[in-house]
């Protein structure tokens, strides 16, 4: 499995809920459209649908609290900003974004099958990768 960090989450995580969206998502590790293009083999398919199916996986399994769960529906799913979620949950601005930090911290975490600490984004996981 490829390494996992915060950045590659968020860009992911809309996908969850709508397919189309993964038209609309680059494959991170592709080359820039003025490059040169090479040969490649049909037999090797594209590792956005694998990062894709994996987390649509972690969205269903990992073990995320309920508001962790509803501040990732909102902000990714509804494209609410922090200040609509932060009436819906009846927090401050500030505790919405620890808790989309938080979210996508476990998410990444869950992903790269570590255990989550305050302020895990996988990047050192994702470059040992």
């Amino acid at each position: 499995m490829s390494g996992y960090d915060r950045r590659l989450v968020e860009h992911l995580l809309p996908a969850v809920w709508d397919v189309e969206a993964a038209y609309g998502i680059r494959n991170p590790t592709a080359p820039d459209a003025d490059m040169p293009k090479g040969s490649t083999n049909p037999k090797e398919g594209s590792i956005l649908q694998a990062h894709l199916a994996d987390i649509r996986r972690a969205w269903e399994k990992a073990p995320l609290p309920y508001v962790l769960r509803q501040a990732l529906f909102m902000r990714f799913a509804l494209d609410y900003i922090h200040e609509e979620i932060a009436i819906v949950q009846n927090v401050t601005r500030q505790a919405v974004g620890y808790r989309l930090d938080r979210g996508v911290g476990e998410l990444t975490a869950w992903l790269n099958g570590v255990t989550y600490v305050d302020g895990y984004d996988g990047e050192e996981d994702a470059e040992a990768a």
